[in-house]
């Protein structure tokens, strides 16, 4: 008779405690949260971005949309960071 031997057990790889998982996701937000919110106040209370040229034409842009621009890539970074699966860590 023969027998077969089974692999040794294992401990499954990428299993965070719940702690963990909740703090990095709840910085993250908090994170992505408060950039979206500098946006948002910037947009209320902000001043324009002037361009005069010297023949005397002029242009005004929202100061919020440089902001949005990069809390955009912010939410990038942070969201990739942040959300990660913590497969291939």
């Amino acid at each position: 008779m023969s027998t077969i031997s089974h692999e040794p057990v294992r401990q499954a790889t990428g299993i965070r405690r719940w702690s963990e998982l909740l703090t990095r996701e709840m910085w993250a937000s908090l994170a992505i949260a408060v950039m979206w919110l500098s946006v948002l106040f910037t947009a209320i209370f902000g001043q324009d971005i002037l361009n005069t040229t010297v023949g005397g034409t002029s242009s005004s842009v929202p100061s919020a949309v440089v902001v949005a621009f990069f809390a955009f890539l912010g939410t990038w970074v942070v969201a990739r960071h942040g959300f990660r699966s913590g497969l291939g860590e």
